[in-house]
């Protein structure tokens, strides 16, 4: 007669081999040199795409605290800025298309979207989006009507905006 302790039952359960797996699952055979090597290549990617999207959302809370910053800044008053900027004694003027650039600029970076992001949603390209919001391309309407709507609003909203600027600029 035996006595079933507690160590015995434990060791019996060790012990045991899983039933054989019916037909249909997936570890119903051995897995190919080939298959292996596909499963780790598989494991790799899942780990690489895990470890870029952790980057990623570090690299998206950096840039919010950044705004969160810039932000703070922007509620603080500002200098008027004049439409007659004496530069080397010399006396230059705002023209048009540079408030229209600086407006499309300010919009854009108060959204805090990036210049690929408003040039691909208003079908411009980067290099020219950027010449116009520097002042150094002069845009169509159409294109204007584009930009505006890709930042959320509308041609004469925009407009105002820009008739704003000016009007702020002359004080």
């Amino acid at each position: 007669m035996t006595v079933a302790t507690k160590e015995t039952i434990e060791v019996e359960k060790v012990v045991e081999v899983p039933s054989p797996i019916r037909s249909g699952g997936a570890r119903m055979r051995e897995l190919t040199p080939a298959q292996r090597r596909a499963v780790m290549f598989a494991q790799q990617q899942v780990l690489r795409a895990r470890a870029a999207k952790k980057a990623k959302d570090e690299r998206q809370a950096a840039l919010a605290r950044m705004w969160q910053e810039e932000d703070a800044e922007t509620n603080k008053p500002r200098s008027v800025v004049r439409k007659r900027e004496i530069i080397g004694g010399e006396v230059k003027e705002v023209s048009l298309r540079e408030a229209i650039g600086h407006v499309l600029r300010d919009l854009r970076t108060r959204d805090h979207k990036t210049l690929r992001e408003v040039s691909e949603k208003a079908g411009v390209s980067l290099g020219y989006l950027s010449e116009v919001e520097r002042g150094q391309k002069e845009a169509s309407s159409e294109l204007l009507a584009s930009i505006s709507e890709s930042l959320g609003l509308s041609t004469s909203q925009m407009l105002r905006l820009v008739a704003d600027y000016l009007d702020s600029v002359e004080a």
